[in-house]
């Protein structure tokens, strides 16, 4: 039992120590000198290991939470510049629409201007083509005044100007009928005889019948009147009087001057009423002073006509003037009559028309005022 007790002596029991996570060398070399130490020199070099060993585990603790808390801000931040990111591709996407807007509604103002520009200017064109047209059509609407002074007259049977039909005032005149009446130059031409109380002489007298045919034919265009020359009435008119008027030696012209009457688009103006620049003058009229358009002969042209608003001027003689003039008045009352504005007999209508087609006849024939 000594020698049992004396073993245990020389052999200590091994007290348990806290390894450290990294231990140093020192740490190492203390460790191995503790083991060979007695036991109350060890213990507390142990208790100073364990200390430093929890120290140690709570700094990598610190470190671990220290490490994941940035990473936590780091996600956050990458998410707030994420949004920042969006936010700053929304608000440009909203700038390129609005710069686009923004073009687009100075395109669009602009391409208004332009369109009120064009406007302004075509209104002013089409003005200045009415005006041309007016002072054009003042010899025309002379001519038409005269005929509707007549008419006005001729309308009025229980009324009628006896100055202008000295024949009520004779007795021998009192069984005409309600519809019979006398053109301007036999009545013009028989009253200085009235005035003077003297009664007209049977020579100058003008005796005139209706035509069945022509009186029939005017009867059935008067029921629906229209400018088609497929009708009867026109179609006579069109082979007998306006064809033969406005046949001219110059075919080309003569065609254009017929579809500028039909669709009354043609101007005569006075030659002097406008002075054109020399320059011009070749480019934009046809004829001259000297020479007539339409016929070709050297003849003294005092008006000239425009077709529509061409621009292009064409002087005329007096004779080819006479001959258009005639036509344009034809045009014209039968125009009145198709928009209603004759309130008259119909016989009256068809002895109008019938001196008007009379008046074509003659012109075509070279007779013509001589004023013109």
């Amino acid at each position: 039992s000594q020698v049992s007790f004396e073993e245990e002596s020389q052999n200590p029991p091994t007290v348990g120590h806290w390894k450290p996570l990294m231990p140093s060398k020192g740490d190492k070399e203390e460790a191995e000198s503790g083991c060979q130490d007695a036991g109350g020199v060890h213990e507390p070099q142990s208790t100073e290991q364990l200390n430093v060993s929890r120290l140690r585990s709570s700094s990598v603790e610190i470190r671990e939470k220290g490490s994941e808390f940035l990473r936590d801000e780091l996600h956050k931040a990458q998410k707030e510049l994420k949004l920042k990111d969006k936010e700053c591709e929304r608000l440009s996407k909203v700038r390129e629409q609005l710069e686009q807007e923004l073009e687009e509604l100075t395109a669009s103002l602009f391409e208004e201007a332009h369109k009120m520009v064009r406007e302004a200017n075509t209104k002013q064109a089409a003005a200045e083509k009415q005006l041309r047209e007016a002072r054009g059509k003042i010899d025309m609407l002379q001519a038409e005044v005269t005929a509707l002074k007549t008419l006005v007259i001729t309308s009025t049977p229980s009324s009628p100007n006896r100055e202008l039909h000295p024949q009520l005032q004779s007795p021998s005149r009192a069984g005409f009928r309600k519809g019979h009446g006398r053109n301007k130059s036999t009545s013009s031409a028989v009253m200085p005889a009235a005035s003077q109380g003297v009664a007209p002489e049977p020579a100058s007298r003008e005796c005139r019948e209706v035509d069945s045919i022509l009186f029939a034919e005017f009867q059935a265009w008067k029921e629906s009147p229209t400018l088609d020359k497929s009708c009867s009435f026109l179609d006579r008119i069109y082979r007998e009087d306006i064809g033969p008027c406005l046949d001219f030696p110059k075919q080309e012209l003569s065609e254009l001057v017929r579809e500028a009457v039909e669709q009354n688009t043609l101007t005569i103006e006075p030659a002097a009423s406008q002075t054109v620049p020399v320059g011009r003058v070749a480019a934009e009229e046809c004829g001259g002073p000297k020479k007539c358009a339409l016929s070709g002969l050297p003849r003294t042209c005092k008006h000239r006509i425009m077709l529509g608003d061409s621009g292009n001027y064409y002087y005329i003689s007096p004779s080819c003037r006479a001959r258009i003039t005639a036509v344009c008045n034809f045009f014209t009352y039968i125009r009145y009559i198709q928009q209603g504005l004759v309130r008259q007999d119909v016989e009256l209508m068809f002895w109008e028309v019938t001196r008007l087609r009379r008046e074509m006849s003659l012109a075509k024939l070279g007779f013509y005022p001589s004023e013109m």
